[in-house]
């Protein structure tokens, strides 16, 4: 199976989330049904899907079959995508995501409208939040609904648990990071949260959910954590390079990461790297939002100088690599699923947004 056959699957699973919606907000009293109308927006407002997507390729990648049964899992993964977005914006004092206002924004915005007591902010982040927490009960039923053997119903949820506790594990780093002088904080410690908070809910879990639900050998689950650990690490650091303004007339992105004080590898090792200039360049705009486009495009400059964008690109190539060659050496897998495998290893690293 081709990828491209894959995302024939996207009406489908879009129908599944609005549908989940819909029945929650039969089910609820008047007084939340607002709520739930927020929620619904924001999930489904937009996205490439490519969590969904990874549990249909590993629900196909067990039973050889056309992944139709593996589309309620498939929604499940974008709840918790959603969930995790909720919450990352706010941690992150984001204003936009998916081409409109973050949630704890809009939520702001409610709360002036209808001339709220107290802080606007607060009140949108504290409904942010909640709405977030309320993702995971989506994402638990849209589970439990795949129509498969309670045995594997209960694996995939084990699946979940476990790609949920090593996701907030990267999230509480990521955060600590954040909090330490760019000098302490090391190239290790970027890679294990990309590990811990990327790749797992990206790449891995997502393939292993659909491989359980397939009835899924331990080798093959086996060889798909390998082959995602390595890719959506790959993955991450491409994000980084994106987020950082590289190739931002493509992506649309700008300069994002270093407005919001990220310690990415890119920072890092430019910072461990370069010369008194060229941290500088960097320390001017790192934190600071308001910071000049004159000021961030010196820092791009400095990334480049210290060789640091070329030191991300080889990691890039090195983690693609590696995945490559796991699928290829796999036993568990037929020529059809390494094939599969490659090109979502390519989609992952070689996209512009």
């Amino acid at each position: 199976m081709e990828f491209a056959r894959l995302v024939e699957y996207l009406p489908r699973i879009e129908c599944a989330l609005g549908e989940s919606y819909a029945v929650a907000r039969r089910q609820s009293p008047p007084p939340f049904r607002p709520y739930l109308d927020r929620s619904r927006e924001f999930t489904l407002r937009g996205g490439k899907r490519f969590r969904a997507l990874l549990v249909l390729a590993g629900y196909h990648l067990a039973t050889r079959k056309e992944p139709s049964a593996a589309v309620p899992a498939a929604a499940a993964l974008e709840h918790f995508q959603s969930w995790m977005l909720i919450h990352d914006d706010i941690i992150d004092h984001s204003e936009t995501r998916r081409g409109g206002p973050t949630l704890h924004r809009a939520l702001a915005d409610d709360h002036r409208g209808f001339d709220g007591r107290g802080s606007p902010d607060d009140y949108g982040m504290g409904i942010g939040i909640t709405l977030g927490d309320l993702e995971e009960p989506f994402t638990v039923e849209a589970l439990l609904a795949v129509r498969a053997p309670a045995p594997r119903r209960l694996a995939a949820v084990a699946e979940y648990a476990r790609m949920t506790r090593l996701t907030a594990y990267g999230q509480l780093l990521d955060v600590r990071n954040g909090a330490l002088a760019v000098g302490d904080v090391s190239e290790a410690d970027v890679l294990l949260v990309h590990r811990l908070k990327s790749a797992v809910y990206t790449v891995s879990a997502p393939l292993r959910i659909g491989a359980i639900l397939g009835g899924a050998s331990p080798p093959l689950l086996v060889d798909l954590d390998a082959f995602g650990l390595a890719a959506g690490v790959a993955f991450q650091l491409r994000d980084d390079v994106l987020g950082t303004g590289f190739d931002a007339s493509a992506s649309g992105k700008s300069a994002n990461d270093l407005a919001e004080g990220k310690r990415t590898l890119l920072v890092v090792h430019a910072w461990r790297h370069g010369n008194d200039a060229e941290r500088a360049a960097i320390g001017a705009v790192l934190g600071r939002p308001a910071a000049s486009p004159a000021e961030f495009e010196a820092a791009r400059a400095a990334i480049r100088s210290s060789g640091s964008l070329e030191y991300s690109e080889k990691r890039i190539a090195a983690l693609t690599a590696d995945a490559v060659r796991r699928v290829r050496r796999s036993r568990s897998l037929t020529a059809s699923g390494r094939s599969l495998l490659e090109e979502i290893a390519d989609r992952l690293v070689q996209r512009k947004t």
